[in-house]
């Protein structure tokens, strides 16, 4: 087993209850770890044979462009596409933060966490 991480994967998206978060966005950060068998890949040194960096990217991004209200229901999309697309992966867990929330307060961000186990 081994664990593969996409760490502070940056975007700029719209998400939020309020109508100005809608129209004006904001800056996210986005971490995703996956649990999957690395031993295939680390004996043969295939990129065939592990989980691409660049498919989880795009999975975040995409998903990222989607308004949600809830970051919840963001990061819930991510975790179900996780699986449903890399087959080898077991479990997904992500990290979604939103920078300088309008919270009326000096906040750096609000992060929520899930994750999800193959079924």
């Amino acid at each position: 087993m081994g664990v593969i991480k996409l760490k502070n994967i940056r975007t700029f998206s719209y998400h939020g209850c309020m109508i100005e978060e809608g129209k004006i966005g904001s800056d996210y950060t986005v971490d995703l770890k996956i649990k999957t068998n690395l031993q295939k890949s680390a004996d043969t040194d295939h990129l065939a044979d592990t989980v691409d960096y660049v498919h989880l990217n795009k999975i975040v991004t995409e998903e990222m462009a989607i308004r949600s209200h809830l970051l919840e229901h963001v990061a819930k999309r991510i975790n179900i596409r996780v699986l449903a697309e890399i087959e080898t992966a077991e479990k997904t867990t992500v990290w979604v933060s939103k920078i300088n929330p309008p919270i009326g307060g000096d906040v750096e961000s609000v992060t929520i966490k899930m994750s999800k186990i193959r079924a």
